[in-house]
């Protein structure tokens, strides 16, 4: 099989120690996974935990856990058990590279105070990729109550430690049952394809727009210039995947927040693509912009460019790319309706209805579930 995922973002080389606020980390007797693993591969547990107490500064304004911390501590637990498994077989050293994110649905706030429990484990394995499936669970420690918060699937591919453009093979794994080697076959197909669709988008620039009209595209639409610092990045000089999804969220949020003038937060993610590294050093730029209204929900497109300044051999480039859907809520924290997009031209009109078809294949298939577990 082909190398799927090819120049992803650097995700962490598994050191849990490089994320502050983490309280423990652990490899727990879990129930049985989708993949296991066998021969050399069987000392490296299939399925970790990590925990971490939610603190003020993790907190949005609307005084729950932002986001896109939630996002960061998903792509940690992942990078985590991932980079574990691709080096569990004697062979050249590598670190796992975070490629893609599947949807995220955000199913309940996180408040401060609380702990999250981010289970991770692996669920498929190809010849040149690794799927990682991550629940988030928090923890009220007064209380003992516990609530699913989030679900996410993700990709990771593993890079040489000695040449960082060169995709290693993955060990494999042995599944309990052909059903469950099938469906993970079927789920890597779908999100290559899905990949190779979002690649006609890299060309587009989100330009500035002089006295735009409230409602419109232009007047929410916002970015963020980051310089890319040691902080940011691996031992190995390249961003982490999850600061990268922080910075992305963060924008996305500012969109949502100029076009309805109310609290806002996040209530999924969209599939993020990541199409190439991004290097300490550079300056990235992340911008946002509105694509689709319902009543209650607006999707924001958030493209990552990447200049390389101290570098005149490399353009600018696509980094990264992702919708996010936020809802819009009162005071009281109950959702509100969503002042509706005026698309103007031809182009954002054209998202706008991408947009609208994304909605109500979602709706459908949220339908197709209730109806299924009732």
């Amino acid at each position: 099989m082909a190398p799927p995922l090819p120049s992803p973002s650097m995700a962490p080389p598994g050191l849990i120690h490089s994320a502050p606020g983490l309280l423990d980390t652990c490899a727990l007797p879990q129930p049985p996974a989708a993949a296991t693993m066998s021969g050399p591969a069987a000392e490296t547990p299939s399925a970790i935990q990590i925990c971490r107490i939610m603190r003020p500064d993790d907190a949005n304004v609307a005084g729950n856990v932002h986001g896109g911390t939630v996002l960061k501590m998903i792509e940690e637990a992942g990078a985590i058990i991932s980079t574990r498994h691709c080096n569990s077989q004697n062979g050249e050293r590598c670190v796992a590279a975070l490629a893609r994110v599947e949807r995220t649905d955000f199913l309940s706030p996180m408040c401060i105070g609380e702990v999250a429990h981010v289970s991770a484990e692996i669920t498929y394995t190809s010849k040149h990729s690794v799927e990682v499936q991550v629940h988030v669970m928090s923890e009220n420690i007064l209380t003992g109550t516990k609530k699913l918060t989030n679900k996410a699937t993700l990709w990771y591919v593993p890079l040489s430690l000695k040449n960082v453009d060169k995709v290693l093979e993955v060990p494999p794994v042995v599944y309990s049952r052909q059903e469950q080697e099938e469906e993970g076959r079927k789920r890597y197909e779908a999100q290559k394809l899905e990949r190779m669709e979002t690649k006609w988008r890299n060309g587009d620039i989100i330009q500035p727009v002089l006295n735009p009209e409230p409602n419109t595209v232009s007047y929410s639409q916002s970015s963020l210039i980051h310089l890319v610092g040691p902080s940011d990045c691996t031992l190995h000089g390249f961003v982490h995947g999850g600061v990268t999804m922080k910075l992305m969220d963060e924008v996305a949020g500012i969109v949502a927040a100029r076009h309805c003038k109310t609290n806002i937060v996040t209530a999924s993610v969209d599939a993020i693509n990541f199409h190439d590294k991004i290097r300490k050093g550079c300056v990235i730029t992340i911008s946002g912009r509105m694509t689709f209204t319902s009543n209650k929900s607006m999707e924001i497109e958030v493209l990552v460019d990447a200049d390389p300044v101290v570098n005149n051999f490399v353009k600018r480039y696509r980094a990264a790319s992702a919708f996010f859907t936020y809802v819009s809520l009162s005071p009281e924290g109950k959702s509100l309706p969503v002042p509706q997009l005026v698309p103007e031209t031809e182009d954002e009109k054209k998202r706008f209805e991408e947009g609208k078809g994304r909605y109500l294949q979602m709706k459908a298939k949220r339908q197709g579930q209730a109806e299924t577990q009732a």
